[in-house]
């Protein structure tokens, strides 16, 4: 193997070696992000917080607004027709049934608000989540940026070179072909 050869041969080894060490680089720096992504603390509940979910998600759906619907107009209409005074538990103009009411809301209010706050907590994780990924993404168009450059650095080096050779060559193609 002659001495062009080999120095083409260390220099592909070179280069190698130098995207091999950004490839390792790119791992070492996303490997705290990955791990964060994949091993996302469990959410641990206490029961008053599992009971505002369930509260609030059944006090915000079609299937409490109807059933409570429901329970009005037949609390309405008892207490309208029924016969006589005394299985009027809430004549008109139905006080107990707004006493109710009023309870009902000033309960399940603070309920709601508490398990908004819990969604807003889940949303700030979501969102940091999200962030994590949007800088591993960044990171890897850095990696392929620095992997380009090196490429292209390696490129012109080498078509340097090559140059450089093929002038000597012709260097000495002239000379011998010169007469004496």
């Amino acid at each position: 193997m002659d001495k062009s050869s080999k120095n083409l041969l260390n220099s592909d080894k070179q280069h190698q070696l130098k995207l091999q060490k950004i490839v390792q680089q790119t791992i070492d720096e996303e490997k705290l992000m990955v791990e964060n992504l994949l091993n996302q603390p469990e959410e641990v509940m206490s029961r008053g917080q599992k009971i505002s979910d369930k509260v609030a998600s059944f006090g915000g759906s079609w299937k409490f607004i109807i059933l409570f619907a429901i329970i009005l107009f037949i609390w309405i209409l008892f207490n309208s027709l029924a016969l006589t005074n005394t299985f009027k538990f809430d004549p008109y103009p139905y006080i107990l049934m707004n006493l109710i009411l009023s309870c009902i809301a000033a309960l399940q209010a603070p309920i709601i608000m508490m398990s908004q706050n819990r969604q807003e907590e889940k949303d700030r994780k979501r969102s940091e989540n999200d962030y994590l990924i949007n800088l591993k993404a960044e990171l890897e168009l850095r990696s392929l940026h620095q992997k380009i450059d090196l490429l292209l650095e390696e490129q012109i080096q080498m078509l340097i070179k090559s140059q450089a050779e093929q002038m000597e060559i012709l260097k000495k193609l002239q000379k011998n072909s010169i007469p004496k």
